[in-house]
């Protein structure tokens, strides 16, 4: 650590707090906008950089805001994002939420040097942080971080080497994100507009069974039948919970999905840590098995619905190389693979889900809301294809769930990499003035 020294960070760049229209409601702000207004939800932007935004903000708006330039480092000051750190993509506008650095003083510091410096450091931030109900950080105690910074050629050297690992996090997500579109697209391609294969010389019937014209409202391929998805299911049940330690009968280990765990599941990351103790009646017929399908029907918050899904592969149930069930919030799905394909039904419900279709058999009450999961499956019709289009979906859509898999367990280890890395880096307890290093591919 010879020629390491410490500064404030208020000696190495701006540091300031974002602001907001007031009041944010005020449309004058946000008619015609087209500045990006980063607000703290934009937190959970995977990666490290945040690109876009749902809210955008006018000329009018941006005056009464904190605009920055990208590259700008900029630092969730408060709630449940607090510590979060992303670059800025974009030019724009960040909410109060916000604090930034910005500004910086090239020849002291690399500002991906001090990005991850402020990675290693954001636990600091919890033990600093005030508030009663919502912790959040200010801007002097940003001022005031000391931050422990060797030779400029040190720091990049640093930052190359974390950034090769987040580098490829990032290159695997965006490829993960494209298989997810493509799967999707597919099965709204056959399914809802009926372009599957050959689909030009396949007669189209109504509902009497009198041909008519592709693209007719309510038509549906010669061949093709209409089932309730209570037919198309051979079992479903509640999940369970178990304790913590064996205890008494629960003495059989099994891994427990939660609905908390569903995003970071559909990207690859699977959750190792929530095994939990059993009885074997409560196993029994609650253990996936693969193709079944974790659906949630309790839960959710006033932005996130419920009927959110998982899909068990053969390939996650290697991963976790222990019997996996889902928790009480969720009910196991398992469908009649001779009536209808496990990936179409996932990928209808998931498309049910991002139309707000599933939100009609959803309630609140107590607090929480609930899923009236029995009249969803007695009311809800859907198309059954044919066998042979069913088969060549299932080929198309089986790798792409199988690839996600494979690209979120390397993700996994490169961050395990990474996070083991960065601690010793940036205190330099680990030197890297004689590493070798060549940049991942």
């Amino acid at each position: 650590m010879i020629n390491w020294k410490k500064y404030k960070l208020s000696d190495l760049c701006e540091v300031g707090r974002g602001s907001s229209p007031r009041p944010i409601q005020d449309e004058r702000y946000f008619e015609g906008g087209d500045i990006p207004w980063i607000k703290i939800a934009d937190a959970t932007a995977s990666g490290k950089y945040i690109y876009e935004t749902k809210e955008h903000v006018n000329q009018y708006g941006a005056s009464f805001s904190r605009y920055l330039e990208p590259d700008s480092l900029i630092i969730a000051a408060s709630g449940v994002s607090l510590g979060q750190i992303k670059f800025l993509g974009v030019k724009g506008c960040i909410h109060d939420g916000w604090l930034y650095t910005s500004n910086f003083n090239s020849k002291i510091i690399s500002k991906d040097f001090l990005y991850y410096f402020l990675i290693f450091y954001a636990e600091q931030f919890h033990n600093f942080s005030s508030g009663a109900a919502i912790q959040n950080i200010n801007t002097e105690i940003l001022r005031n971080t000391r931050v422990l910074t060797p030779p400029l050629p040190t720091q990049k050297k640093i930052a190359s080497i974390l950034s090769a690992y987040d580098d490829l996090i990032e290159n695997n997500n965006q490829r993960i994100q494209l298989l997810e579109e493509m799967a999707g697209e597919i099965s709204k391609e056959w399914f809802v507009r009926f372009r599957f294969p050959n689909y030009q010389n396949t007669k189209f019937v109504d509902k009497d069974g009198v041909e008519v014209p592709h693209g007719t409202k309510g038509a549906i391929p010669e061949g093709w039948e209409r089932l309730k998805l209570r037919e198309c299911l051979s079992h479903y049940i509640g999940g369970g919970w178990g304790e913590e330690l064996p205890k008494g009968k629960n003495t059989i280990p099994a891994y427990v999905i939660r609905g908390t765990d569903f995003p970071d599941f559909n990207v690859g990351k699977l959750n190792f840590e929530v095994l939990r103790y059993h009885t074997k009646s409560n196993l029994s017929s609650r253990i996936c098995e693969p193709n079944d399908i974790i659906f949630e029907v309790s839960g959710g918050t006033e932005s996130q619905s419920l009927g959110r899904t998982c899909f068990m592969s053969e390939l996650v149930l290697q991963r976790f190389k222990k019997s996996v069930i889902c928790a009480s919030f969720c009910k196991l799905l398992r469908v009649n693979e001779n009536i209808v394909s496990p990936f179409y039904i996932n990928e209808l419900l998931n498309r049910m889900h991002d139309t707000g279709e599933l939100k009609v058999y959803q309630v609140q009450s107590t607090g929480i809301s609930n899923y009236q999961f029995e009249d969803f499956i007695d009311a809800t019709k859907i198309n059954i294809p044919t066998t042979d289009i069913q088969d060549k979906f299932n080929k198309m859509i089986s790798p792409m769930y199988d690839e996600i898999q494979i690209l979120g367990e390397k993700n996994q280890l490169l961050q395990e990499t990474r996070d083991l890395l960065l601690p010793r880096l940036i205190s330099g307890k680990l030197s890297v003035e004689e590493m070798e290093f060549a940049e991942m591919s």
